[in-house]
């Protein structure tokens, strides 16, 4: 594994270009407070450079929360964002950090979907992002790199990419959501009975319990093979 000081780009930092994105971004940006001994081991497990937009998110933020927080992308964690991009990946695309892995989450929403970077686990588009969508269980090809992910959270309309799934009220509720948790539905989004979401019950849940949920809703449907 790469030293932390090989990792570290002081003379092309990502973050400048990446912070520049958000200054103009058009949706709301929160950048979570970032500490240094957790920056630096996020890095580090993470093996990536500050040179990468990815990297300069791991070491430069704790998170970012766009929209009101409907979506979190991960950092190295925070007060308001406790997980990290390392260790939250640890047991699903990472088995041994340094290693290769096949995906890695990077970002989750309110209402359980996951923005999963392809590794190679879902075939030759390797370093494009998937939507695993709560709404059908399917993983989404949105042909956009990390980079472009970025600029699609800054400044895409998501009231049109989460169209039919924002409720009455939603950003009341989601600032009383902790980022480390998400709205778990019931009748789930991906039944019939789910996809009018001002008349279905939903209840705060953690992120990672919600990710195995969806998981076991594949296997159960046959999704998997």
């Amino acid at each position: 594994m790469l030293s932390l000081k090989a990792l570290i780009n002081e003379n092309d930092p990502g973050w400048y270009f990446v912070n520049q994105c958000i200054e103009t971004a058009k949706n709301k940006v929160e950048i979570l407070s970032v500490d240094t001994s957790k920056a630096n081991e996020a890095l580090y497990k993470m093996q990536v450079t500050t040179r990468s937009p990815m990297g300069a998110v791991v070491y430069m933020t704790g998170g970012l929360l766009i929209d009101n927080g409907w979506l979190r992308i991960l950092g190295s964690g925070s007060l308001k964002l406790k997980r990290n991009l390392p260790d939250w990946n640890k047991g699903k695309g990472i088995n041994v950090f340094g290693q290769d892995v096949p995906f890695l989450v990077i970002a989750d929403d309110v209402i359980g979907g996951f923005f999963i970077l392809n590794g190679g686990g879902f075939g030759g588009d390797l370093g494009n992002v998937y939507y695993f969508s709560p709404d059908n269980l399917e993983y989404e090809p949105l042909n956009l790199t990390y980079t472009d992910f970025l600029n699609f959270c800054f400044n895409y309309n998501l009231d049109e990419f989460y169209k039919g799934y924002r409720w009455a009220n939603w950003k009341e509720d989601v600032c009383k959501l902790s980022c480390d948790n998400t709205f778990n539905f019931f009748p789930p989004l991906w039944t019939k009975e789910g996809k009018d979401i001002d008349k279905i019950s939903r209840k705060a849940v953690p992120v990672d319990e919600q990710y195995n949920l969806n998981l076991d809703f594949r296997k159960q449907l046959g999704l998997d093979k």
